[in-house]
């Protein structure tokens, strides 16, 4: 039985454990890669070029951010072996926005028709480089992903030039019968009822149009402006005039106006990147922690944690390996394992502010099993996510779960806690279920209108559900009502789910 379900599991998702893997770092980046050292390196040197094209034309300025702020890259694999880890076909790439942990995966090998895994990359990086930098910006889907597909099909020349606003080629059936999606429907409609397709094609037309059409300069500011200020959509479309108009100059702009451009290599040089060998025991625990990053509910965890377990008994003195356990076994419900996993962990390498997550994760699990609310245990649990935000002050998962250990019959978040789960938000604003939390926190202490400016992202994301709609019911209250209302809708109840993101 057991043999039979490893290798379920092992075809699921084949990635030899002895393979040669390796991890290349950059200011943004954290890339994992089974494949040749100088290859990894090239790959998270593109990654790092690109983020420094984004901020060359944005204007944003390169800042160091701590390590868990990075994007881990998992960089393995084929498309087929991307589509089952996704749950999905035809994907050739996805990333999940997280507080300390955003992840993207990417295969290393791709056929040589469609889409490029790398162009799906860039794709999703510019969402994570448009939530980070404008953290309360509330932008409309359209250019939510007309944005992303500006920037997507970047392109690295040999000599280490790069081109940038390039058509997007794999949007070209989109527009075999013409314009896939009227202006009047991405500007005034429901973004919900335009085709995802169309959406992405004829949002990266227009913004495309908008940014370089020196005819319409100037537009898409005076736009924004309106939208920040709440204005109805019909009223802050008027900055673009007659929309007929629009929907003309848009379809003879995807005829003959369409131009991309060339940056000299001097203007984004080559970027720092440090590659190294993992070691047996992180190599041997990288399919399941691949698989766990990906993430699991408790069935698939527990089909999973076999492999885990195999994985890293022969490492009980590797710290990384011993994460990877505690991760599976918490995720498994084994809180009392994943606590000693994380215990392993800490004595080989007292410095992995992950180990000491996982223990307070792991304490805190059964501490709520059991119904205990002993001040003094919760006290006790807390001294690892203290231990954990000592090691890297700028982790937002420390400072979001010292915050939920207050949420405990008989106790109550006290400044020093709600400080801690803002500065979370601050730290990780790409994480939407962090954000409805700092929202809540806002209205509790009387900031209705830091909870708007928190809550429009929310409510305006291209992909977001239920969350999206209570956002913006929300907001609505508070214009009409104020915050306490907002917060007694909030208190009365809500069916939510505010879980992980996957962007798109």
């Amino acid at each position: 039985m057991i043999r039979k379900l490893l290798a379920a599991l092992t075809v699921l998702w084949p990635v030899a454990a002895q393979a040669e893997w390796h991890e290349a770092r950059s200011d943004h980046f954290i890339v994992y890669s089974d494949d040749r050292a100088d290859d990894v390196a090239r790959f998270a040197e593109r990654l790092e070029r690109f983020d420094a094209t984004l901020r060359l034309l944005t204007k944003m300025p390169t800042t160091p951010i701590a390590a868990p702020n990075r994007v881990v890259v998992y960089r393995t694999g084929d498309i087929s072996s991307i589509n089952r880890l996704a749950r999905s076909s035809n994907v050739a790439g996805f990333y999940i926005p997280r507080a300390g942990g955003s992840v993207a995966f990417v295969p290393r090998t791709a056929p040589g028709n469609g889409i490029d895994p790398e162009e799906v990359l860039f794709h999703e990086y510019t969402h994570h480089f448009m939530l980070s930098n404008w953290a309360e910006a509330a932008f409309p889907a359209w250019y939510v992903e007309g944005f992303a597909e500006f920037f997507a099909p970047t392109r690295f020349r040999d000599d280490g030039s790069i081109e940038i606003a390039r058509p997007p080629m794999y949007r070209a059936r989109q527009f075999a019968n013409g314009l896939p999606v009227s202006a009047s429907a991405l500007l005034t409609g429901d973004p919900d009822k335009v085709d995802r397709p169309a959406l992405y094609a004829g949002g990266w037309l227009l913004t495309h149009m908008l940014l370089l059409d020196p005819a319409r300069r100037g537009q898409l500011d005076t736009f924004m402006q309106a939208v920040a200020k709440g204005e109805p959509a019909t009223k802050a479309a008027a900055a673009f005039g007659d929309l007929r108009a629009l929907d003309r100059d848009m379809a003879r702009y995807a005829r003959t106006g369409l131009r991309y451009s060339t940056l000299p290599k001097a203007m984004v040089p080559a970027a720092k990147v440090t590659v190294r060998a993992l070691t047996p025991g992180e190599a041997a625990t990288m399919p399941a922690r691949i698989r766990s990053d990906r993430g699991v509910n408790r069935k698939q965890a527990i089909e999973l944690l076999p492999m885990a377990q195999r994985a890293a008994a022969p490492y009980p003195n590797d710290p990384a390996a011993q994460v990877a356990l505690a991760e599976a076994e918490y995720d498994a419900g084994n809180y009392a394992a994943a606590e000693a996993a994380a215990r392993r962990a800490i004595a080989a390498d007292a410095k992995r502010g992950d180990a000491h997550v996982y223990l307070g994760m792991a304490q805190m699990a059964q501490a709520r099993a059991a119904r205990d609310a002993d001040p003094n245990r919760w006290k006790d649990i807390r001294k690892s996510f203290l231990a954990a935000n000592r090691i890297e002050h700028d982790d937002p998962q420390p400072l979001r779960l010292f915050y939920r250990t207050f949420q405990v019959p008989g106790q109550a978040p006290n400044q020093n806690a709600r400080d801690a789960l803002l500065r979370a938000h601050a730290l990780g604003p790409q994480d939407r279920g962090l954000r409805m939390e700092a929202a809540r926190v806002l209205l509790e202490t009387d900031r209705a209108a830091e909870a708007k400016r928190v809550l429009g992202p929310v409510a305006y994301a291209p992909h977001g559900g239920a969350t999206a709609a209570f956002a913006a019911e929300l907001i609505a209250i508070i214009d009409r009502d104020g915050g306490a209302a907002a917060l007694t809708r909030w208190r009365g109840g809500s069916k939510v789910q505010q879980g992980e993101d996957e962007a798109g």
